[in-house]
């Protein structure tokens, strides 16, 4: 029995997924001629109570097309150190839009309105470049899925507000913080100018993400994509799993979390763990013992079976997702427990 835990993007899609993919009702979407696609956006707009949306193949395209309607070559952008769109866009951000990031020293990839304000501040002439954009990343992947706190993200919005600032929000695995803290899409919606959303993460479908902002946003980021090379033609095919995930898949991150809780309970009792990060979603972020490379670690689990990956500067990430079953939590439990120094 493999076990791939790399990602929860390694999912495939369940039965019903499948059929409801196959008897899609499919146009032509460079022409907004899809009605399968056509749907999955109004669907995802009202949600968030935002104007309009828009699908794309990635959420990296979804990200960097944000930035670029958002900006001009030549402007800066502020995130976290840890951010998705700094750390793991492929530069996008300078290849694409012409930006530098300034970044941002928070927590497990989370920084305060006064950190902001911080980085902010200082001179606004010809030598430094104009502030634009805040980028935010809920549940921070490199932090470990920790979820944002609303009320300091409601903070970082009067910063932004006063700086004459765009505010956009990474939503990959927004899902995931929704069902943690009890939270709703339309409070985010209220909050932001743009968020992104992936529907092949938690959600378990197997290609896109959906841009949500304004309808002059959207119309904007239309251009974009076609820029980018994202305009896809009968690929209603790929909303419908969208459609059924947001319908049926959301809920049950729930027991993603429960599972993620579980190992994290046995990895902190392992002597050869040296830190586990507490965990909220479903990432599991661990560190283990100098005595025991994290590479030998992981080939060791790679021989079991069970596939795990590194984030750098020692960090191993598990990450739970709906194929991952009762009975493979526990033989990665079984394992760990034998794995010695």
């Amino acid at each position: 029995m493999e076990i791939n835990l790399i990602s929860d993007t390694v999912t495939k899609p369940t039965k019903e997924m499948l059929e409801v993919m196959m008897t899609a009702e499919v146009g032509d979407d460079v022409f907004n001629d899809d009605p399968t696609v056509n749907k999955l956006q109004q669907k995802v707009a009202n949600m968030f109570g935002m104007e309009a949306a828009l699908f794309f193949p990635s959420g990296t395209m979804a990200n960097q097309t944000a930035i670029k309607l958002h900006t001009q070559p030549g402007d800066r952008i502020f995130c976290d150190k840890w951010a998705h769109v700094y750390n793991y866009e492929g530069g996008g951000a300078a290849f694409n839009s012409g930006v530098t990031c300034k970044l941002i020293d928070g927590e497990r990839g989370m920084f305060t309105a006064n950190n902001l304000k911080e980085a902010v501040a200082g001179r606004a002439d010809i030598h430094v470049p104009y502030s634009r954009l805040v980028c935010i990343e809920n549940t921070t992947n490199k932090g470990g899925g920790a979820c944002w706190n609303f009320d300091e993200l409601i903070r970082i919005k009067e910063v932004c507000q006063k700086n004459n600032l765009q505010y956009h929000l990474d939503g990959a695995r927004l899902f995931n913080a929704l069902v943690e803290k009890s939270e709703t899409p339309e409070q985010y919606g209220e909050l932001f100018d743009t968020i992104s959303i992936c529907l092949s993460k938690g959600l378990g479908a197997p290609v896109g993400s959906v841009l949500v902002g304004s309808k002059k946003h959207i119309e904007k980021a239309f251009r974009i994509r076609k820029l980018f090379g994202g305009a896809m033609r009968q690929v209603g095919i790929l909303a419908a799993a969208g459609i059924y995930a947001l319908d049926n898949h959301v809920d049950r991150l729930k027991e993603d979390h429960r599972k993620a809780r579980m190992i994290e309970d046995v990895l902190s009792s392992l002597p050869y763990i040296k830190k586990v990060e507490p965990v909220e979603t479903n990432i599991i972020i661990f560190y283990v013992s100098d005595d025991l490379d994290s590479s030998v670690f992981i080939k060791k689990m790679i021989d079991k079976g069970i596939f795990l990956t590194s984030m750098g500067e020692g960090k191993i990430r598990i990450v739970i997702h709906l194929d991952f079953t009762g009975e493979m939590l526990d033989k990665l439990l079984a394992e760990l427990k034998k794995i010695k120094l």
